[in-house]
């Protein structure tokens, strides 16, 4: 859909699409467990060149709206998980890659990160106020 605002699946594909790849998808089983828990503020931190960019693209590609990653995570170790379609493609996600505001103009650019972000939460908002939905989950409910 965008750049930051549910973006596609293209990242992880491309790593699926590599001659060596590890399958880290238990990763998605753990984050699902601790959704809508205290412990579900998670640090994607680790070491240079240890895959940070891969889980998140990986996250992306589980969780985002924007794109059907059904068949690009059958036969990997979260499709043995009863949460799979629970979670699969069912959030609004913001993806944002630290390097690539790194170049010129970053401040623009994360700029205009920050207000697509703010026009898909006012929209949010008008739907929630004027078809009356709840907000609480669920059918017919809409989540900042």
């Amino acid at each position: 859909m965008g750049r930051f605002v549910n973006p596609n699946n293209n990242s992880f594909q491309v790593a699926l699409n590599s001659p060596i790849y590890v399958d880290k998808t238990g990763l998605i089983a753990y984050t699902n467990s601790v959704l809508a828990t205290m412990q579900g503020y998670i640090c994607n931190s680790r070491p240079r060149r240890f895959g940070k960019s891969y889980a998140a693209n990986m996250l992306t590609a589980y969780y985002s709206r924007g794109c059907d990653s059904e068949a690009m995570f059958a036969g990997l170790e979260i499709s043995k998980s009863a949460d799979l379609q629970k979670h699969l493609n069912k959030y609004d996600v913001i993806h944002i890659d630290v390097q690539w505001f790194l170049g010129r103009n970053s401040f623009q650019r994360c700029h205009h990160a920050a207000n697509q972000h703010e026009l898909r939460r006012a929209s949010i908002r008008h739907y929630r106020d004027n078809f009356g939905c709840s907000g609480q989950g669920g059918y017919g409910s809409f989540h900042e």
